[in-house]
């Protein structure tokens, strides 16, 4: 059986950490290779890492061909379909994934849209709701854009998340993504690292994991404003204020009713003691 490795195929999806690769090897070796591998014509879609421990150990396989698959495009969407679902990918993968899903069907959606509604060949035309190309000739509706709830939604983390995983997929430096791929770095702490200047980013990881923690710590203080005065307690001081400036008039037109009432004068010294 003549099966082609696609280098960029392989390494679409991140691959399997070393004790992964391990677990899969012994279940390989005790109980086969029971999941038959996915192909598109010769090229090999699904199972890149059964595919190299069978031919290591001469294990059995089987393959199966998806007939639905007419473009890389539709390619790429299986494989991220089939990972999104797994519980094994982090949330930073999933996060990843789904964004790339949406940048492939946004393309989708701008060449349906420059088509004008004309039959579009089968790359061209969206996944229906099992996933399968509706028939050339067939008038097609552009799925809606995915909001940044849809997205968080289908890689089951929240909104916020999604946001600073875009923000590290265009800012973070390539130290800074495998430090959070690897979960040396989490996804909060690897977007305020994104913040600073790309060399910056690379010395910190230079530095070790440490540092890269202590680098996210000083963007995130920079960015805290000065700790305001709470709205109640400036209220209560004004309210004392008032206070005791009324308190105060009232003294001073109680000494002017005495001495209009004793013609007599109020020793000076009795302003002085009430200005103080």
């Amino acid at each position: 059986m003549h099966i082609v490795i696609n280098e960029d195929l392989k390494a679409y999806i991140d691959p399997l950490t070393p004790d992964e690769y391990e677990a899969l090897e012994r279940s390989l070796l005790t109980e086969g290779c029971r999941d038959a591998l996915v192909l598109w014509g010769d090229t090999l879609v699904d199972g890149h890492n059964r595919y190299g421990i069978c031919r290591k150990h001469d294990i059995p396989f089987t393959t199966v061909q998806n007939e639905r698959f007419q473009s890389m495009d539709d390619v790429h969407l299986w494989m991220i379909e089939q990972h999104l679902g797994r519980r094994s990918v982090s949330d930073f993968q999933r996060g990843v994934l789904a964004l790339r899903k949406r940048e492939i069907l946004a393309e989708r959606r701008a060449r349906t849209a420059a088509s004008e509604g004309a039959d579009a060949p089968p790359s061209d035309l969206p996944f229906d709701a099992a996933g399968a190309q509706p028939a050339q000739g067939k008038p097609t509706k552009a799925p809606p854009a995915e909001t940044r709830k849809d997205i968080a939604r289908e890689a089951r983390i929240s909104s916020n998340q999604v946001g600073m995983i875009e923000k590290i997929r265009k800012e973070a430096a390539p130290e800074v993504v495998a430090a959070v791929k690897s979960g040396t770095l989490s996804i909060s702490a690897a977007a305020a690292v994104a913040s600073l200047p790309e060399e910056e980013q690379r010395a910190a990881a230079t530095a070790g994991d440490a540092e890269l923690k202590e680098a996210a710590k000083r963007v995130r203080e920079s960015k805290r404003k000065p700790r305001e005065k709470p709205t109640d307690e400036v209220k209560a001081l004004r309210e004392q204020v008032a206070e005791l400036e009324a308190e105060n008039r009232n003294l001073r037109r109680e000494i002017d009713s005495l001495r209009a009432r004793l013609g007599e004068s109020v020793p000076e010294d009795a302003d002085e003691a009430l200005a103080e």
